[in-house]
Parts: C-alpha cells; structure tokens; sequence
C-alpha cells in the first residue's frame, strides 16, 4: 500500500512539475502529537514515529529521525523505497545536500512542501539551503495530501469543554490582561497565538483533538482592543460560546485565519517564526512584523499555587498507581511469569491509574519495555512487538497521566529476578546521574543547558552516551512537553526559575540487551542567597515512587547518595502510604527501608 501512495504522490508531482516533495512531521500549529489530518509523512512512508521528515522524489525516497527511533524506524522502513538516514551522524547528509545531490541533474528543478505544515524559520532556512545546493527552489503554496489521500480524515471537530479556575488559579480575562500588558512592554499591538497548549492555557478551556494531549484545533489573534478564536464552530456549544463573550472573546471560523491576518490594520505583530506556519506568516501585510518567541510560553511555564497544588495531588495519585502496580509486578512475575508480558503490565497500569480521582487519560502512550526493548528509547508494546516478562534481567516503564489538576510523567526500571553484574552497575550509574542532578544548586540566570553537564558527564565518565535530552518542561492538564525551559546539550538561553517544572532522566540504552532510565519530576524552588547576596535555587522532588533497590550496586554509592535515597525514600513512604491499604502500605516499608 506504502508503495502505492508513493506512485499516486509522483504522478501528482508530474503534473505540478516538482522534483521532489518533504513531509515533515508537523501539523500546521507545529504541534508535538498531531491530529491524524495530518500524518502525510507516515501515511506516504509508514514510519509512525514522533518525530522524522520523509522526501520523495521521482525515484528515490528517504525518511530522516533521531537516535530515539534508529531502531524502531529500521524496521518500520523495511519493504519500502525508504533508505534510513541516521539524523545527527557525521556520516548522515542535511536533506538539502542529499536532494542537492540526487537532482543535481535538472535545471530548474523544484522542491514542494505544504507551507502550513513548515513553519517560517524552517521554510527560510530550506530555501537558503536549496540554492546553495544548484538553485534549487522551495515552493510551499501546495498541500498535496488533499489530491491524492483520498481517505484523508478530517480535522478534528470534537467539542471543547471549560476547565473550572479552582484548577487553573486565574480566569481567562486576567490571562489575557497579563498578555497586553506583557505585550504592551514590548511595544506590541497584537501577537497571532498558533501553538494550541498556549491557546488551551489562555483561555481555560481543553479538547480533545491530539492524541494524550487535552488541546483543540484554533488559533486566536489578540489586538489592542478585541481577542477573537478562529474555529471549527461545531466544536464550540452555547455554554462555551458564553463563557468566551464573558471573558472577552470573539468567535470566528477556522478557514477564515487567513483573511484575517491579510486585512489585520494594526501597526505590528508579533510572529515566532519558529512556530507560525510560512503560509500564514507570509499572510501578513501590517507595517512590522515583530519576531520573537511567545510570551505566552513563559507565563505557562511559571506555574501558581493554584496549580503547584493540582501537580501536587496528581504525583501523589500517580504515586499511588504506580506502587500498586510495583507491588503486583514483583508478585506476578515471580509467581506465573508465564502470563506476563509487556502488554498486560501496560493494562495492569492503566487499571490502577483509572483508579484514581480525576484521572482524564495518558499524557503520552506507555513505555513497557523488556531487556533488549527497554534499549528503544521511544519502544510502545503492540500485539505485534509484545514479548512476555520472565523472572531476570530489567523492564522499564515509562508512563504519563493526564488528570483534571495536574500531568505526571515518570520512569522507573525493575529488576523482575536475577541481574547481571554489568545491568546492576549501569543501573547504578543512571542513578548517580539522577541523584547528581538533583542535587544541584545554582544562581538566578543559569540555564537547563549548563545544568545537563551534571548527569550527562555522570553517563560519560562511565564511558556511555544517550541521544535524548536530560529533562523537558511539563504542563499542567496540558502538554507532557512544554517549553521554553529544558535540560538537554543543545543550547538553550531560557534560565530556570522558581515555578518551573523539569524532568530529570539520564538514561543508558544498551542496543540489543537492556536500557535503564530514571525520571523524576522536579519543582524549582528559591534557595535563599548566597555570601555576595546572589539569588540561589533548587529542585524540589515532585515525584512519588522508589528506585528499585534490588538495581542498585550500593558500593558504587557515595556515602552523600546513599543519604539522598534513603531521604527520597522516606518521602515516598511518608507521603503515600497513609493513602494505602495495609497490603501495598507493607510492601513500600519495604522497598523504602534505608540502604546501607
């Protein structure tokens, strides 16, 4: 079927007269899970993954992504045109150089891209590229899937609902007050809102409309004067309707964003060109276009109390959950590992997680991953992949919650019987990079990027690498991945600041045997200040589950990180355990009891 899209698409081309078509794998407000409207990339390749870019030409097709999905995306590809080009390697050719290459025999030839799917910034940069590579031309004008998906599913039109203010501590019209006089400063007359979490967080309203995350299809332009939400009308019912007059918001069709940015009269806007889509940055004729991220991205990620206490109760549930299910692997396993597998501890989770009050769904498909799966960063059990659980070696389980007050994300790794001496040290080594970064202390102004070195160069010393960031920003009933804040090796500017939240998970993936990560949710928090009264700051732990001791080579513990454990496990013990009944209550005495 693959191979038959990829003859309908080139016959398109013909017609149209390119050379060669890239799919990325962005929706038009460049979205971390996308509407399946537009999965064109795996549609025309079938690789499902998050994140990767395919490119066909006349007789070539290549897909390239990121180490996450090396080994999942080889096997996807097989029985395809597709060749895998390994994204970061030496070795592996930009996608400018390697169309540069293979069209370096047409004059005049013309690469083709769905400009609402390829924001500004990306459109600016393939068209400088392409005519370094021969002069070749992007054109971007043409949204090739609506000629040739012909079962193309529609966008989304599934109702939005309101999030009451007893969860989000600020109504929608002191949000979008914040918002002007936010912009005001900046001298800004009105800013075009694409990102849908920035969206759902100003208004306080979710949907339903992207996968585990509790967003809608809109866009919202803000002006001096008036706010108006560009949507598909069927998802806006009377009580929604009135609630946004109420806080200041005009209503408009979603087809009609374009018209709108055309005729917008004010003196500036302001476009991250990084997120708005060239079709719609290129909409726009005002005087000056003010290009700069969001700040709407900042005011999210700095959370109130309001909602530091729903992230609060929402690690606590999901504590819960996840004893229960640490509890019942260890049992199961041990006593009929015959019927264990990836999928059934998959469902056992989600069993105990509907469990508990307000839980609303995944903030992203659970990672079950048994020895060498665990070593596939972005692994999802299927009925296909699925492999049962036997009583040694490491699981890892990776998973999110979405409830009505918060969103969790944590990972863990089990020992489900007898491990090696070489799974034991590693595990041990991941968790002295946790700990090392936990433990950090820093002055105001310091960046995830300069925090990363201290679990990343844990992981080096042992000789050993991984490919993903160390910690990611988090919502609240919102994207399990938000910015702008972020600790990974790739330059960031934004610094962490008391409100924030960021995971915290090294990992070490040994490809083919075992993969061991540990993550905790973290909370920057004000740490008084320093001999020359510099503003110093911490994390605070946030997340609610042991670290399996029987991982854990002790003698590769300090005496400080023995301390840190015992003093984590504690916390745990404390917090949970007068949620429990007596039987997981016992049980996690015992996984928390001191190390020594």
């Amino acid at each position: 079927m693959k191979n038959e899209n990829l003859k309908i698409l080139r016959e398109e081309m013909k017609k149209e007269g390119l050379s060669a078509f890239i799919f990325p794998s962005a929706d038009a407000h460049n979205s971390e899970y996308t509407p399946a409207h537009w999965h064109g990339r795996e549609w025309i390749s079938g690789f499902s993954g998050s994140a990767g870019t395919a490119v066909v030409t006349m007789d070539k097709a290549a897909l390239w992504t990121d180490s996450r999905y090396f080994i999942a995306a080889a096997e996807m590809l097989q029985d395809t045109e597709f060749e895998l080009m390994k994204d970061g390697l030496p070795s592996t050719p930009t996608i400018s150089k390697w169309l540069g290459h293979v069209l370096s025999s047409i004059d005049g030839a013309e690469v083709g891209v769905d400009g609402f799917c390829y924001t500004q910034h990306e459109a600016q940069a393939m068209r400088t590229a392409l005519r370094h590579e021969g002069g070749i031309t992007l054109r971007t004008n043409l949204d090739i899937l609506s000629r040739i998906w012909k079962d193309r599913p529609q966008i989304p039109q599934n109702k939005v609902f309101m999030l009451p203010e007893e969860y989000t501590g600020s109504s929608a019209k002191e949000k979008l007050h914040n918002l002007r006089k936010e912009l005001s400063k900046q001298h800004v007359c009105g800013i075009l809102v694409s990102a849908l979490d920035e969206i759902a967080w100003l208004l306080n309203l979710r949907g339903s409309d992207a996968h585990c995350t509790p967003v809608f299809v809109a866009y919202l332009l803000l002006e001096q004067e008036k706010t108006t939400l560009y949507i598909d009308s069927h998802k806006v019912d009377d009580d929604v309707a009135r609630y946004l007059h109420e806080q200041g918001v005009g209503i408009d069709d979603y087809t009609h964003i374009e018209k709108a940015l055309h005729s917008y009269t004010q003196y500036n806007i302001l476009l991250d060109s990084h997120n708005t889509s060239c079709t719609l940055y290129e909409k726009v004729k005002c005087q000056e276009i003010i290009d700069r991220p969001s700040p709407i991205a900042r005011m999210k990620a700095v959370k109130n109390e309001t909602e530091l206490k729903g992230i609060r109760n929402a690690m606590l549930k999901d504590g819960i959950a996840l004893t229960k299910l640490c509890r019942w692997l260890k049992t199961t396993v041990q006593e009929d590992n015959a019927s264990t597998s990836e999928l059934s501890v998959d469902e056992q989770l989600l069993t105990f997680k509907k469990e508990q009050p307000l839980f609303h769904g995944l903030s992203f498909d659970t990672i079950v991953g048994y020895q060498e799966h665990g070593a596939i960063v972005h692994y999802e059990a299927t009925e296909k992949t699925n492999i049962p659980i036997k009583p040694n070696g490491l699981l890892l389980v990776d998973c999110g919650s979405q409830y009505l007050d918060g969103t969790t994300d944590i990972t863990r790794t089990f020992a489900v019987g007898s491990l090696t001496k070489e799974e034991k040290d590693i595990c041990t080594t991941v968790l002295k990079a946790h700990i090392r970064l936990a433990k950090a202390r820093w002055t105001a102004g310091t960046t995830g990027t300069q925090l990363d070195i201290l679990a990343r160069g844990v992981v080096w010393d042992a000789g050993y690498h991984y490919g993903h960031g160390t910690g990611h920003g988090v919502g609240c009933f919102l994207s399990c991945h938000e910015g702008p804040q972020r600790i990974r090796n790739q330059y960031s500017d934004e610094p962490l600041v008391p409100g924030m939240i960021v995971s915290n998970e090294p990992g070490i993936y040994v490809e083919g045997k075992y993969g061991c990560r540990w993550e905790n949710l973290l909370l920057v928090v004000a740490d008084g200040k320093g001999v020359q009264g510099e503003d110093f700051y911490k994390f605070e732990y946030l997340s609610l589950c042991p670290f399996d001791k029987e991982t854990i080579n002790v003698d590769m513990l300090t005496a400080d990180e023995k301390d840190w454990v015992n003093t984590y496990h504690q916390k745990v013990y404390e917090t949970l355990s007068p949620y429990l009944d007596s039987l997981h209550s016992t049980w996690l005495k015992t996984a928390c009891a001191p190390i020594n």
